[in-house]
C-alpha cells in the first residue's frame, strides 16, 4: 500500500526505443498538466490544501509549488542541453525545497501562473525539437548518468501525472494523512 500511495502510477521507465508517438503524447501531458492543477485545486479551501496524499508526503499546497520549482529547473536544464556538449546539471534537494517557508505560506495560485508561463514557452521549445535535438544530453550527478531530452521528456510528463495523481489522492483521503 505504501508503494501504491507514494507512486499511484507507478514509477517512471522509458520504453527501450523512444518514437515520435510517444514523444506527441508526453508533450501533450505536459502541455495540459498546467490547466489539470488549477482545474483540480481550483474548487478547494485553505483547509483541503493541507491535506496530504501520504502518511509523511507532502500537501496539496506543497505539490503545487514543488511541480513549479521541479519544473523551471527541468526547463533550464533543456536550455543548458541545447546551447551546450552534455552540461553537468546542478541537482537540488526538492525535499529542503518543500519544506521552505513559500512552499506553506504562497498561495497556490502564483506557482499555477508559472506553471502556465513556464509551460507555454516549454511546449514552443519542445514542439521545436529536431531528431537531433532529441538525442542533446545532460549529465546529471545525482543519477551518475546521461539523459537525452527525448527520454526527459518522458521524464516530466510521467512527473506531471505522478503529482496529479498524488493531488487527487490527497483529495480522496479526504484529510487521514494529516498525522
Amino acid at each position: 500500500m505504501g508503494y501504491q500511495l507514494k507512486y499511484p502510477i507507478g514509477k517512471f521507465t522509458p520504453p527501450q526505443n523512444i518514437e515520435k508517438e510517444d514523444i506527441r503524447k508526453w508533450i501533450h501531458d505536459i502541455a495540459f498538466f498546467p490547466n489539470k492543477v488549477k482545474e483540480a485545486v481550483n474548487p478547494l479551501d485553505e483547509d483541503i490544501l493541507e491535506w496530504r496524499y501520504r502518511p509523511k508526503g507532502w500537501s496539496i499546497k506543497q505539490l503545487v509549488h514543488h511541480c513549479a520549482d521541479s519544473h523551471m529547473n527541468a526547463y533550464i536544464r533543456f536550455k543548458l542541453a541545447l546551447t551546450e556538449v552534455n552540461p553537468t546539471v546542478r541537482p537540488y534537494y526538492e525535499d529542503r525545497w518543500a519544506e521552505l517557508i513559500d512552499s506553506y505560506e504562497a498561495d497556490i495560485s502564483v506557482s499555477i501562473k508559472i506553471l502556465e508561463g513556464l509551460h507555454h514557452r516549454w511546449i514552443i521549445m519542445l514542439e521545436s525539437l529536431s531528431e537531433l535535438d532529441l538525442q542533446s544530453t545532460f549529465m546529471h550527478p545525482e543519477h551518475g548518468k546521461q539523459f537525452t531530452l527525448a527520454e526527459t521528456i518522458g521524464m516530466y510528463a510521467w512527473h506531471a501525472n505522478h503529482h496529479l495523481a498524488h493531488i487527487y489522492q490527497a483529495i480522496e483521503s479526504r484529510g487521514k494523512y494529516n498525522i
